[in-house]
């Protein structure tokens, strides 16, 4: 019974956060088993580009490091946030959600090719936790008991609790990780602004009606 219901639950998460957040999870499982390493998983223009390991544009998403809190707290923060986008925000817009994380996945490819960086995950989570926000401005949140606040300044509270956790300030506006928050904001706050430009029923519709075509 406790499977029966496990399972009903699983497949009760929207398809998107589902696969999603299964991958994750499995990429890292995968690391601390040794099947994998880091190594195989980073994004590295060279190794894409040269040697045409193409899988490396997706991997880098799907990894959060080693098992410890930081993984789980960024795992508790992508489910919890994807999910409330696709049930809410992009309810019944299953392709408009799937061309976001293509927008999204594209532009962040762009930063880590200039900015050096190896690993997006982190990056694109804090777009999901942004574009959240800002399309449930009056929600009001609570972190930890600690704290009430409105859902926009919710990423700012995950800066500063980044900073509690130890990370020096000058890191997070300065280094890697300074360019992963800019990223994942910068990001999503292009596609706030211009996600009304992006016809995309003309590339994933089409793709979506024939599916269901075949299946009728």
């Amino acid at each position: 019974m406790a499977y029966q219901g496990f399972t009903a639950e699983y497949l009760g998460i929207p398809a998107v956060t589902r696969a999603y957040t299964t991958a994750c999870v499995i990429t890292t499982a995968a690391v601390q088993l040794d099947l994998l390493t880091p190594f195989q998983l980073y994004f590295n223009p060279d190794l894409i580009f040269r040697k045409l390991q193409i899988w490396r544009l997706l991997t880098n998403f799907l990894f959060f490091g080693p098992l410890g809190f930081s993984f789980f707290f960024n795992m508790i923060f992508l489910y919890r946030y994807c999910r409330m986008l696709e049930e809410g925000s992009f309810r019944g817009r299953t392709a408009d959600f799937i061309f976001m994380f293509l927008f999204g996945g594209f532009l962040m490819t762009l930063f880590g090719l200039f900015a050096g960086l190896f690993f997006l995950g982190q990056a694109f989570t804090i777009m999901l936790v942004y574009v959240w926000s800002r399309r449930n401005p009056y929600i009001r949140m609570n972190f930890f008991g600690l704290l009430n606040f409105q859902a926009p300044f919710l990423p700012w509270v995950l800066m500063g609790f980044s900073l509690l956790l130890g990370n020096s300030i000058l890191i997070d506006l300065l280094g890697k990780r300074g360019h992963t928050t800019r990223s994942g904001a910068v990001t999503s706050f292009l596609w706030q602004r211009h996600a009304k430009y992006l016809w995309t029923h003309r590339f994933i519709y089409p793709i979506k009606h024939k599916c269901v075509r075949k299946i009728d």
